[in-house]
């Protein structure tokens, strides 16, 4: 518990610097670039001082210098400080479209590109899905959780289809990628962190033209999600996400 409070206080007095910093040089200089790294410097520190160590495979299997939209499960509220800052190069993600209100990090958030998702609105995956391939049309990278929530246990819950929709839109390759070990250490509806090794593993990027059809892209996908996971969490799951119709949840969220 004491190392999370202080990585809470650690962000809550890294980000008005960072903003300090940041913000000036993004509106002289036009780029939002040294925000961008301060953030996810901050990020990483932040859960460094938790005791989280991060092993990082994979990142040799593909081209830095190009697009893409990394596809990954998602287990725990620590994924995304984690696996952003790995990512090379500037990547957005879609986030819940209330915390573009949090003083700071909202404004952080619109110069950085990021996608708001409106959870509670079907049509807002439309929108969405636009906003996003705007994004990768800029040339920057996509990262989407395609559960669209937190897995209790580990296990791939069903995926979204707008991602998929988005991967055919935007023709970049899709990197599906596995994040082992946060459920350990900060598993869903848990605040503390235990300190942990947690793995991030960048499957081989999936090119446009061996997509095939959708549903065919989405077990590409699963399966190379699925092959990082451990023996216990792997599982065989349907080609269709049954989480929007079951849900009434957006194509994203």
């Amino acid at each position: 518990m004491i190392r999370t409070i202080l990585m809470l206080i650690f962000w809550a007095l890294a980000a008005p610097v960072a903003a300090i910093i940041g913000f000036p040089a993004t509106f002289i200089m036009g780029d939002v670039r040294v925000l961008y790294r301060l953030f996810m410097w901050g990020a990483w520190a932040g859960v460094w001082i938790t005791g989280v160590r991060v092993e990082t495979l994979g990142l040799d299997q593909f081209d830095h210098a190009r697009s893409y939209i990394f596809m990954t499960n998602h287990v725990s509220n620590l994924d995304p400080p984690i696996q952003i800052p790995l990512i090379p190069r500037r990547t957005s993600v879609m986030v819940k479209k209330e915390l573009f209100k949090v003083p700071i990090l909202g404004l952080a958030m619109r110069m950085g590109s990021l996608v708001p998702v409106d959870r509670g609105n079907r049509d807002a995956g439309i929108e969405a899905v636009r906003a996003a391939k705007a994004v990768v049309d800029q040339g920057l990278n996509m990262t989407i959780y395609v559960e669209g929530h937190r897995s209790f246990d580990g296990k791939l819950l069903p995926f979204k289809k707008g991602p998929f929709y988005l991967a055919e839109e935007c023709g970049v390759p899709v990197i599906p990628v596995t994040i082992v070990g946060t459920h350990f250490t900060m598993p869903k509806a848990r605040f503390a962190i235990k300190p942990g090794l947690v793995k991030v593993i960048f499957h081989p990027p999936i090119e446009p033209k061996d997509f095939g059809s959708r549903d065919e892209l989405m077990e590409k996908v699963r399966a190379a999600i699925d092959s990082g996971l451990p023996e216990e969490c792997r599982q065989v799951l349907p080609s269709v996400s049954e989480g929007t119709a079951q849900r009434g949840g957006t194509a994203f969220a």
